[in-house]
Order: C-alpha cells, then sequence, then structure tokens
C-alpha cells in the first residue's frame, strides 16, 4: 500500500515515517522545506534586480558560477518587505532541475519529525500561504508550516496577480 500524506492536492511522500526540515523565518512564522529540497543555506550576497520581473523576484545572483533566480519569500506570501537594512538569508532549492534562492529573515535547524504528527493546513490559515504550504506540524511553543516549493515558486510571471 502507498503510504501518503495529502494536503492542498500536494502529496507528501512519506516511505519513512520521519521526515527532515530545514527551518526559516519569514516575519516571525517558522516554516519548513524538505531537507531534500535544499541544496545550500548562503549568507546574505550581491542580489541583482531584474527589469520587469515579478514583484516576488527580489533578483539574481551568482552560486558558484551559476546564475539563480532570487525569491523574496516575504512578497510571495504578501507581507510587508523588509527593511532595507535588516539582515536575510538565503536558502538555495532545487525545482524542475533549476535551482532557486529563497529571501528569509533567518535560518534555524534540521528538525526531525513523525509523519504521524503531520496535519493539513487550518482553515483559518491565510489563503495565501495555503497555496503555498502542504501542511503544517504544531510543535510545542508554536506552528511550522511545510512550504510547498513547486507552488511557492510556481506564480504569473506577467507580473498581473
Amino acid at each position: 500500500m502507498n503510504n501518503l500524506v495529502v494536503a492542498n492536492k500536494t502529496k507528501l511522500r512519506a516511505a519513512d515515517s520521519i521526515k527532515d526540515f530545514v527551518t526559516m523565518r519569514v516575519a516571525g512564522q517558522l516554516f519548513g522545506i524538505p531537507v531534500m529540497l535544499v541544496q545550500d543555506v548562503l549568507r546574505p550576497q550581491k542580489i541583482t534586480p531584474i527589469p520587469l520581473a515579478p514583484k516576488e523576484v527580489a533578483g539574481s545572483l551568482n552560486l558558484r558560477g551559476r546564475i539563480v533566480t532570487a525569491i523574496d519569500v516575504r512578497k510571495r506570501l504578501g507581507l510587508e518587505a523588509r527593511a532595507e537594512k535588516e539582515k536575510y538569508m538565503l536558502v538555495a532549492v532545487e525545482h524542475k532541475n533549476d535551482i532557486y534562492s529563497l529571501v528569509v529573515d533567518s535560518v534555524g535547524e534540521v528538525l526531525s519529525l513523525s509523519i504521524k504528527d503531520f496535519q493539513a493546513n487550518p482553515t483559518n490559515l491565510n489563503p495565501n500561504w495555503q497555496q503555498v504550504s502542504l501542511g503544517i506540524y504544531r510543535l510545542k511553543e508554536e506552528l511550522l508550516i511545510v512550504l510547498d516549493a513547486e507552488n511557492l515558486l510556481s506564480f504569473d510571471v506577467s507580473g498581473k496577480r
């Protein structure tokens, strides 16, 4: 039998009973992304703006000779912009054989969580967040929202949102 957890039309494969997530903070909220998608965690780098790019695209950067598109997760989630001098980190993820860099406020630790504790998105979760979330984990002190990289990196490139 195929052991799957289905949330928001996306499948989180449960081959093992434990899943590992790289945690990050955006505007105070804890998010996680499956560790298998993360290529690298980077300190702030020069991000070159791209003219006429969608608002979510912070620009591009050079990652070991490869041009990578940087996505501002705050803007993607509909949050207020980070102050210009405010610190940030970059999380490089693979999506459709390409590398993207997620611009987040900070990167935490890798959490190993039981698939049995994984839950569907609460009905009161912001609709913008529901479309980019696989589901949640209720931790002792807060919620961990598990990001769906495919939906997070799929947005209207016409800029008409």
